[in-house]
């Protein structure tokens, strides 16, 4: 694998947010008179960005039909959500095993780190710092950063162009089929990673390059490339 440039997933992949996730999602239901959800209910809605857990969360429900709710109601229920996030978010999120030496050992052995999340940009800079993370990321995007986001293939070819790094040299890290289809809309090697939120599926079924069990496995896996 002669790989320069390691694109990096972030909730499911390399922190677990679906406490704060799930508590900012039941404050808006609560909010808007509506009935609560237990965290693991709420963890199958994670993955596609804050848009669409805030319909799930409306409906009860993974999938979302055309029409079951407004513009207007799911506009009004996203911003109760930010609101509500913007006082949790960071509480109760934590990095997932072997995730903050291993990102540190990866970047020390000589490549470049990159993050593409579908979440909305403003709330990644305070995780980042909470785990001390700001400076090992050469680009961040979040999901409203560009028009489109995973599994749109733009942001991985965004972050290829502006770090100078042909596409054939980066490769695409994450726990979600956004995360393997982005990477392969992309051309783009794909590593999975089954621990993180994939609505019940295997990691491996999306047919990712490789796919590990634990980021200690796929740290060494990459620091063997190195």
């Amino acid at each position: 694998m002669d790989k320069q440039l390691l694109i990096f997933d972030f909730d499911g992949t390399l922190i677990d947010s679906v406490p704060d996730l799930a508590d900012a999602t039941n404050a808006m239901l609560t909010t808007l008179g509506k009935e609560t959800y237990p965290i693991e209910t709420i963890r199958n809605w994670i993955g596609n960005g804050s848009r669409l857990l805030v319909e799930r969360a409306l409906v009860g429900k993974v999938e979302v039909l055309e029409g079951e709710l407004t513009v207007e109601e799911a506009d009004h229920a996203e911003q109760v959500f930010f609101e509500a996030y913007k006082n949790l978010s960071g509480s109760k999120t934590v990095a997932y095993p072997d995730v903050d030496s291993g990102l540190k050992k990866l970047k020390d052995a000589g490549y470049t780190l990159a993050l593409v999340t579908n979440k909305p940009i403003r709330f990644v800079p305070k995780i980042l710092q909470s785990f001390g993370w700001q400076d090992l990321f050469s680009e961040v995007l979040g999901g409203d950063s560009l028009s489109t986001k995973k599994p749109d293939p733009a942001p991985l070819l965004h972050v290829c162009e502006t770090l100078n790094i042909s596409s054939e040299k980066a490769v695409m890290i994450g726990d979600s089929r956004n995360d393997i289809l982005a990477g392969q809309n992309a051309n783009i090697d794909t590593l999975g990673l089954s621990y993180g939120y994939n609505y019940g599926q295997d990691i491996r079924e999306l047919n990712p390059t490789e796919a590990f069990d634990s980021f200690k496995t796929l740290q060494d896996y990459l620091l063997k490339q190195a």
